[in-house]
């Protein structure tokens, strides 16, 4: 180790921690399904399809040097008209897949968030005893780690100018994934057939809110619920519901207060519903099963007065640190968007009798940084199912992409910014416009999150050197000095081996407030 020169040594800082999240890895990868199922034998031919939907179940998640493995099975779901008799029914297959995931300096211990989405799903009937299933899955996987910064915010020798610089800053304060489950049971009325089998289900979250609060995460929202069963009366027809169940929960987050600024993002990574018996001993429970993935950051935001520059007439001060990004919330947002558009039904047997149910989902196609604000652009994708004037098949279902263009209020913001959004599908009602025609009406929520982020050289050290004497000898002892543009004191006096109370005193300066073209009067103070 080289040691320091005569007359060198290191002034020690003050400095305090702030925590941050960086993205370590993050990587995108899609697995394209193309597969023919053949019915299983105890179901009936199939006559026509009605309706599908698809939900991945993720098994097993493994990290290793630079890789996710992913290992679980797609499950498509149809609802079908049987070919000789004309009931409904419905089957589930199974699609199995693996994929690796290329994350560069990630290790075994490292911990992964991911999400999903299912694209451009279809079922197609080759035969009555066959079908095809194509679809997209797109993985998408973000691996964070924590950063401490030691920031400077004081000097332990009095004698050395400091240029300070007030800094509004986000420190992570709580990081954690977790789980929380919702649990609602459904008991039929009255007039209502014992369940004999669950043919169809939907579980839709809605509206969800959460905030932080002591050491948890307080959760609330409504579950959209609609199932089709057939009754155990063989002369009753399918029977359809729909509910709405609003919902409280907490996930346990030890460090969470309310006072704390949430950043917290929730995925569907299970939903079900299963039938169970009522105290009688009868089939009239549906018991509604979800599991919502939380990933939850939680921040303080805290003035800090961050030292960037320091020097003293005595000495010649180089300064050791690096360059980083400080982050400071900008905008914290929530707003609504209304959408309504008519829909025209084509290709039906009959005339439109009623709709049973309509789900649909959020989907953003693009995001454009406008002034003082952020346009979001997407479509609400939607499924309806309805009957109409056959009574032989009367199920019929529609598949409807609504646009929608929504400008959020952001002020500042600029294309350095980070964005998070989260858009939710908050209402949702399909009504009959007429027969042939039906009217859409939704609410989207879009929750806006936007970070600035400012570049800051921080000084971990600051060594003293000697000063340059020869250099300092050419420089007059006395200068008077026009100020320039963008002048302070603290620069000027750091230019000339001066202090900035020797030139507020000689200048008389009371307030010291310096103009563009004002002269000052300058006296070297280092002794040659």
């Amino acid at each position: 180790m080289i040691g320091k020169r005569k007359g060198e040594r290191t002034v020690e800082l003050k400095k305090e921690s702030i925590q941050m999240l960086r993205i370590k890895s993050r990587a995108t990868s899609q697995i394209t399904f193309d597969e023919d199922f053949n019915v299983p034998d105890v179901k009936p031919d199939i006559g026509r399809a009605i309706q599908n939907k698809g939900e991945v179940s993720v098994e097993d998640v493994r990290l290793s040097e630079g890789h996710g493995f992913l290992a679980g099975k797609l499950l498509v779901d149809l609802l079908y008209v049987g070919e000789e008799e004309g009931k409904v029914y419905s089957l589930t297959s199974k699609l199995p897949f693996e994929e690796t995931l290329n994350l560069e300096d990630i290790a075994g211990g490292d911990k992964m968030c991911l999400r999903w989405e299912i694209e451009d799903l279809s079922v197609h009937v080759i035969h009555s005893r066959k079908i095809n299933i194509k679809t997209l899955v797109t993985f998408y996987a973000v691996v964070d780690e924590r950063k401490g910064v030691q920031l400077p915010e004081g000097l332990s020798d009095d004698r050395i100018s400091a240029k300070t610089k007030p800094m509004e800053l986000l420190s992570l304060c709580v990081h954690k994934k977790d789980t929380l489950r919702v649990r609602e049971e459904i008991t039929l009325a009255g007039g209502k057939p014992n369940i004999s089998e669950l043919l169809w289900q939907s579980v839709q979250v809605r509206g969800l809110e959460l905030r932080p609060g002591e050491n948890c995460v307080k959760a609330k929202g409504e579950l959209a619920v609609f199932f089709l069963y057939v009754g155990a009366d063989e002369e009753a027809p399918l029977q359809w519901m729909e509910y709405s169940l609003p919902f409280h929960g907490e996930a346990e987050c030890t460090g969470s207060s309310e006072e704390l600024i949430p950043h917290i993002e929730a995925a569907v990574v299970q939903q079900g519903i299963e039938v169970k018996p009522d105290a009688d001993g009868e089939e009239r429970i549906f018991a509604v099963d979800v599991v919502l993935e939380l990933d939850m950051k939680l921040y303080r935001q805290e003035e800090h007065l961050v030292i960037t520059d320091v020097y003293t007439p005595a000495a010649n001060c180089v300064l050791k640190g690096k360059s980083e990004f400080l982050e400071k919330l900008l905008v914290r947002n929530f707003s609504r968007c209304r959408v309504s558009e008519r829909i025209g039904v084509k290709e039906t047997q009959g005339k439109i009798l009623q709709i049973c149910h309509s789900q649909g989902k959020v989907k953003i196609d693009k995001t454009v940084t406008v002034e003082n604000g952020i346009q979001v652009e997407g479509i609400v994708c939607m499924k309806v199912l309805y009957i109409v004037s056959d009574d032989k098949m009367p199920f019929y279902s529609m598949e409807a992409m609504v646009p929608f263009s929504h400008v959020v209020e952001a002020r500042g913001i600029d294309k350095d910014c980070e964005v998070c959004l989260r858009a939710d599908l908050e209402q949702l009602s399909t009504t009959m416009a007429d027969s042939n025609e039906l009217e859409v009406r939704a609410a989207v929520s879009v929750n806006a999150l936007v970070i600035s982020r400012e570049e800051v050289f921080v000084i971990d050290s600051v060594e003293m050197q000697p000063l340059d004497m020869e250099k300092i000898q050419t420089m007059p002892g006395i200068t008077v000095y026009m100020v320039k543009q963008g002048d302070t004191l603290w620069d000027i006096a750091k230019r000339f081996y001066t202090t900035v109370e020797d030139i507020a005193g000689i200048n008389k300066l009371s307030d010291g407030q310096i103009q563009e073209g004002q002269p000052l009067l300058l006296v070297k103070k280092v002794e040659t």
